[in-house]
């Protein structure tokens, strides 16, 4: 089984496809097999496509005690470096996006370009009263499966996450059961990513010296708490740009794989064409 060693934690990865390096970083409820429809759809045509169970996902080492965004930042940072990518295209997706921000705004040699789709980067608009008004009821349904998980009704609280906060109402029972059985293995994992007091506040001035390219999206079906975060992240990243996946919500590599990988390869390829040329 390949792993890589990072803080004393094993984590697990594949490696498929040929070209460029890309790392896919994945969100909490899920592990490196979110990715898979995106891959097929056909990341691995174009890219060495670099996925991993983060800590406490998947087949990747569980460790005891509060775990911080911090440390998925330095997995992903050793993962990188120790597979010999870096500077690597990476794309995150929720937490996974958030991950990819937090480490660029600290370390931003590792990266060739960043993709990021829908960070749940609420810190980032707290001073902003219109944002948090758009939040409560967010917020109101996170506490609520939050209460769930703490009950261990991990059932429970995945179903209200998944139709109050992610994919909208119904969406749980038209989830495939291999999918509603990963939300659930995570429960306990998205519990501790929310009870790290940084989970949700990056560096804004460090990220706006981040010069490479990047991409923002979100889903036209998600809450428009989404966009707000995005508009933020694009005020200090003047070079980023924009996209909307029209009829997607939160998952848009799981749900539109082709319109995703369309948009990724294009512009990961405009990214290469534009940017230096990878380390050796």
């Amino acid at each position: 089984m390949p792993q890589v060693r990072a803080d004393g934690v094993n984590l697990y990865y594949e490696v498929v496809g040929e070209g460029e390096p890309l790392v896919l970083v994945h969100g909490s409820w899920n592990d490196h097999r979110s990715w898979q429809p995106a891959i097929e759809a056909d990341l691995r045509a174009s890219f060495t496509v670099i996925t991993y169970d983060r800590r406490g996902h998947g087949q990747s080492e569980k460790v005891p005690g509060q775990g911080t965004r911090r440390q998925d930042e330095d997995d992903l940072a050793a993962l990188i470096e120790r597979l010999g990518h870096a500077p690597a295209h990476v794309a995150g997706s929720s937490f996974g996006a958030s991950i990819v921000l937090g480490l660029a705004a600290r370390r931003p040699e590792l990266f060739r370009s960043i993709t990021v789709h829908e960070p749940p980067l609420v810190g980032v608009v707290a001073d902003d009263p219109d944002s948090l008004a758009q939040l409560q009821p967010t917020m109101a349904s996170v506490d609520a499966a939050m209460d769930h998980l703490r009950k261990d009704e991990d059932e429970q609280g995945a179903r209200l996450f998944v139709e109050e906060v992610a994919l909208g109402p119904g969406m749980w029972d038209q989830l495939p059961a291999p999918l509603r059985e990963t939300f659930v293995t995570h429960a306990q994992t998205w519990l501790d990513e929310q009870t790290d007091p940084s989970w949700a506040v990056l560096d804004l001035d460090r990220l706006s010296a981040c010069t490479m390219p990047v991409l923002l999206s979100r889903g036209s079906a998600s809450p428009t708490w989404f966009s707000t975060v995005l508009e933020r992240l694009a005020a200090v990243m003047p070079q980023a740009q924009r996209q909307t996946f029209e009829g997607a919500g939160h998952i848009p590599h799981v749900t539109h794989p082709q319109e995703y990988t369309t948009v990724l390869t294009g512009f990961i390829r405009a990214a290469g064409a534009d940017g230096p040329p990878p380390a050796q």
